[in-house]
C-alpha cells in the first residue's frame, strides 16, 4: 500500500490534544482528511452582510453584520443590568444580549458602525431573533495597510460550527493543517480520480481543490474547487456501488421460471380488471430478472395506489409456481396484517392450498408477527419449514433464528427506508442460495437519489394510477388569517359523513403527556403566548376532544396512534374499515398502507409541521374508491413563509416525483437519505443529490466503465485507498448489506 496517506493522520498530531478532542466529540472530525473535507458552508464577502432575515431558529449560526446601536438597560427594579446590541444588514435585524459583569467590556468592543462575526444559537424573545452571549470577533481594526487590504479582498469562509468551536476557530485550525500540508509539498496525498478521467474532464488536482475551497481568492476559485470535490464524492460512491452490483452478478441464485398453467395463470384469469401498461412492463422486467441464475436486486417505485402490491404478488406467485417460497416483509404489524388481508382477498380460494374448498393448485398464505399467540405461531413456522406455505407475510419477526424456510426464493421488502439493511441481510441468509430481492417504496425518489441511495438496485417505476382511482382535491386552510375557513373545513367533513363516507384527521403529536415530559405546562403556555410559531404541535387527543364537543358533535370519532397496544390499534382499524367509525383522528401511523376506499376526506392539522413527501403520502389515503378525495391542509403559518410555500406546492400537484424534488431542494438530502443511509449521507459533503444530477449520471457511467475494466481496481491504487476511506468499516458493511 506504500506510506499511509497524510489524510489519515490523526488531528492531534497537528493541532494538539485539546483542540482535537473538541473536534472529535462535537464535530466528528478525527483526521486531517476529515478536517479538509469539512468545507465552509458559505463565504461572507467584505461589503456583503449575511442575510440576517434568513437565519434559522434554534440552529448554531455565524453572521457577519454591523452594530447599529448598543445600550445598557436595568431590570429587576434596577438590581440587574443587561447590554442589548442591535445588529443590522440589508435584510433584517438581530439582537445580541449580554448579562453580568462583563457587559462593559463588551460595550467597549461593540461600538456602533463596527462590523464583526457573531456566532451562537439563534433564539426568539418577544418575537425578535436573538443571540444570547454570542462569541464574536470584530473585523478589520488592524491599522496595518496590508491587513486592511487583505481583509478588504477576502472571502471569509464560514464553517459548520458548534458552540464549543466557532467558525473562526475552525478556520484557524484549517490554516494550521494547510500550512503543514504545504510544508511537505502535499507529498503523501493520494488522488482518487484516475488521471485520464481528471484530464478528460478538465478537473483541478486535489491539493489545489483543498486550497481553493478553504482559502479562495475569487469566486472562480470556489467554483473550480467545488466541481472537483463533487466529482470525488460522486465518483468514489458510484464506484463503490458499481463494484457492489458487479459482485452481485457473481452470486449464484436459483432461476425461478413460472410453470404454465400454475398459480399465476389461475390468478390472472380471475382478475376482474386488466393490468395497466406500466404494471405489464414492470412485471416483465421482474420476470426477466427472476429467470436468471444470479439474484435480482430491484427497486419498485410507485405512487400510493399505483398497484405495486399487485405486481409484487404476481412475482411471488411466479416463484411459488417454480417450486420456491416468497416472503414479504413489512415495517409494522398493522401493515403486515393489512398486506395479508389484501393478498388473501385478491387470491381468494388460491390462498387456501390444502384446505377444504381451496383450489387444488392453491398454496397457503401465512402471517407471522411478533405478537401472535404461541399456537398460531407454531402452526405458521411448521407451514414454512415443510413448504406447505408458499407465501409468508410478516414483520421482522420473520428474521428470527427460529424461522426456517423450505426453499426461500424471493424476498419482497415494503418501504425500504423504514427497514434496516441488516434485516435484509439476515433474511437473505435464510435461502439455500441468496434469494431474489424486490424492494418496494411508495416514496417517489428522484432518479439521482435512487442512483445514490439505492445505487445497488436496478429501478422500475410505476407511474400510472390504475383505473377506478379518483382524483384528490387539495386545499390550504389558513386557520389563523381566516378562522371561518377552518369552520368550513369541519362542515365539509360533516357533509362527507352525511353522504355515507368517512374521514381522517391527522395531527403531528399524540398528546398523552409523554411527548415531552420535560416541558411543563406553564412554560409551554408562556412560550405559546410569546411566539405562536413555537407552540407545541397540535395533538390527537386534544383535537379529538375538541371536535367531539364542537364541530363534529354527534359523529362517531375514534383515535389511533403509535403508543396504543397492537390489539387496540387493530380493533380501531377494523372498525374504521368496516364503516363503524366516521372520523379517525390519528398520527402518521396511517401514513403507510392503510386502505379504506370509503374514506374520502382528510384534514391535516398543523400541516406545515410535516415534510412535503409525508403530506403526499398521507393524502394518498383518500380517494381510493370511486368517490373523489378531499385533502385539507390546515396551517397557522404566515402567508409569506416557506412553510406555506411548501403547502401550496402540495396543493398544486398530485405528481409525487415533482413533490419529492421540491422536498429535497428545500430540506437538503440529509433527511431524505435518512438514518439508514448515514454512510452515504456523511460522505456527501459537497454533492447535492438534486442539483448535481449531471455529475452523478456522468460519474455513474465512468464508474461502471472503470469497474467493468478492472473490478478489483488493481491498476488504480489511489482510488482503492479513497474507497477504503469512504467505506470505512461501518459503511463497507452498510453497502455489503445493501
Amino acid at each position: 500500500m506504500g506510506p499511509v496517506p497524510a489524510l489519515d493522520e490523526p488531528l492531534k498530531k497537528t493541532l494538539g490534544g485539546t483542540t482535537a478532542k473538541v473536534m472529535a466529540e462535537h464535530l466528528d472530525l478525527h483526521t486531517v482528511g476529515d478536517l479538509l473535507h469539512h468545507y465552509p458552508r458559505r463565504y461572507a464577502e467584505r461589503g456583503e452582510l449575511t442575510q440576517l432575515a434568513d437565519i434559522p431558529l434554534d440552529e448554531h449560526a455565524t453572521v457577519v453584520a454591523q452594530v447599529a446601536d448598543a445600550r445598557v438597560l436595568r431590570f429587576n427594579n434596577g438590581k440587574g443590568q443587561r447590554l442589548e446590541v442591535t445588529l443590522t444588514d440589508g435584510s433584517g435585524r438581530l439582537q445580541l444580549v449580554f448579562f453580568g459583569k462583563s457587559i462593559y467590556h463588551h460595550q467597549k468592543e461593540l461600538l456602533p458602525g463596527r462590523r464583526g462575526m457573531f456566532s451562537g444559537k439563534v433564539g426568539m424573545f418577544r418575537n425578535i431573533r436573538q443571540l444570547s452571549h454570542p462569541a464574536y470577533e470584530m473585523l478589520g481594526e488592524d491599522s496595518g495597510a496590508d491587513a486592511v487590504e487583505a481583509w478588504a479582498n477576502q472571502l471569509i469562509p464560514l464553517y459548520p460550527a458548534c458552540s464549543q468551536m466557532e467558525s473562526w476557530k475552525i478556520a484557524k485550525t484549517v490554516d494550521v493543517v494547510l500550512a503543514s500540508m504545504e510544508a511537505t509539498g502535499w507529498q503523501e496525498i493520494a488522488d482518487p480520480l484516475p488521471p485520464a478521467l481528471r484530464q478528460g474532464r478538465g478537473l483541478t488536482d486535489l491539493p489545489d481543490a483543498f486550497r481553493k475551497i478553504h482559502r479562495p481568492r475569487t469566486k472562480a476559485d470556489i467554483a473550480g474547487a467545488r466541481d472537483r470535490l463533487k466529482w470525488d464524492e460522486a465518483f468514489v460512491l458510484q464506484v463503490a456501488l458499481a463494484r457492489r452490483r458487479f459482485a452481485e452478478t457473481q452470486l449464484p441464485a436459483v432461476a425461478r421460471r413460472p410453470a404454465p398453467g400454475g398459480l399465476l395463470d389461475a390468478f390472472d384469469a380471475k382478475l376482474p380488471f386488466t393490468l395497466t401498461d406500466g404494471q405489464q412492463k414492470v412485471s416483465g422486467e421482474i420476470f426477466d430478472d427472476l429467470a436468471t441464475d444470479h439474484p435480482m436486486h430491484r427497486l419498485l417505485q410507485g405512487e400510493v395506489g399505483s398497484g405495486k402490491t399487485m405486481v409484487a404478488l404476481r412475482a411471488m406467485l411466479a416463484v411459488v409456481d417454480a417450486g420456491g417460497q416468497a416472503a414479504m416483509l413489512a415495517p409494522t404489524e398493522v401493515l403486515a396484517q393489512q398486506h395479508h388481508r389484501s393478498i388473501t382477498e385478491m387470491m381468494g380460494e388460491l390462498a387456501e392450498g390444502g384446505m377444504l374448498g381451496g383450489a387444488e393448485r392453491g398454496t397457503k398464505v401465512v402471517l407471522l408477527t411478533g405478537s401472535m399467540g404461541v399456537p398460531a405461531r407454531r402452526r405458521a413456522l411448521l407451514d414454512l419449514v415443510t413448504g406447505e406455505a408458499g407465501i409468508v407475510i410478516g414483520t421482522h419477526a420473520l428474521i428470527e433464528d427460529k424461522v426456517q424456510f423450505h426453499d426461500l426464493g424471493l424476498v419482497v421488502v415494503d418501504e425500504q427506508h423504514r427497514f434496516g439493511v441488516e434485516q435484509r441481510d439476515a433474511l437473505r441468509s435464510k435461502g439455500k442460495q441468496p434469494p431474489h430481492l424486490l424492494v418496494m417504496t411508495a416514496t417517489p425518489i428522484p432518479r439521482t437519489v435512487a442512483m445514490t441511495v439505492f445505487g445497488d438496485l436496478e429501478t422500475s417505476v410505476l407511474d400510472q394510477l390504475p383505473a377506478g382511482r379518483s382524483p384528490i382535491a387539495t386545499h390550504v386552510v389558513p386557520a389563523k388569517d381566516k378562522p371561518h375557513f377552518l369552520a368550513r373545513a369541519w362542515e365539509r367533513v360533516r357533509e362527507e359523513v352525511e353522504n355515507g363516507h368517512q374521514a381522517y384527521v391527522v395531527c403531528p403529536r399524540i398528546g398523552d403527556g409523554d411527548d415531552d415530559p420535560r416541558a411543563a405546562g406553564a412554560a409551554k403556555k408562556k412560550q405559546a403566548e410569546e411566539d405562536p410559531e413555537k407552540r407545541p404541535p397540535l395533538a390527537v387527543l386534544e383535537i379529538a376532544e375538541q371536535i367531539v364537543a364542537g364541530p363534529l358533535k354527534g359523529l362517531r370519532v375514534e383515535v389511533l396512534h403509535g403508543r396504543m397496544q397492537p390489539d387496540d390499534k387493530d380493533a380501531v382499524m377494523r372498525r374504521f374499515s368496516a364503516g363503524e367509525v366516521d372520523v379517525l383522528v390519528a398520527t402518521t401511523v396511517i401514513e403507510v398502507g392503510v386502505n379504506v376506499p370509503n374514506a374520502t376526506a382528510m384534514v391535516i392539522m398543523d400541516a406545515d409541521r410535516f415534510g412535503v413527501s409525508q403530506l403526499h403520502q398521507l393524502r394518498g389515503r383518500v380517494g381510493r374508491g370511486a368517490a373523489p378525495g378531499l385533502c385539507l391542509l390546515v396551517s397557522e403559518a404566515h402567508e409569506a413563509s416557506p412553510a406555506r410555500a411548501r403547502l401550496s406546492a402540495v396543493a398544486a400537484t398530485l405528481d409525487g416525483f415533482e413533490l419529492s424534488r421540491i422536498d429535497l431542494e428545500q430540506r437538503r438530502e440529509g433527511d431524505v437519505l435518512g438514518q439508514a443511509q448515514s454512510g452515504v449521507r456523511s460522505s456527501l459533503r459537497m454533492l447535492a443529490v438534486i442539483e448535481d444530477e449531471e455529475v452523478i449520471v456522468a460519474a455513474r457511467a465512468e464508474a461502471v466503465a472503470v469497474v467493468a475494466d478492472d473490478p478489483e481496481l488493481e491498476r488504480l491504487p489511489e482510488l482503492r485507498t479513497a474507497l477504503d476511506a469512504l467505506l470505512d468499516k461501518e459503511r463497507e458493511q452498510y453497502l455489503d448489506k445493501g
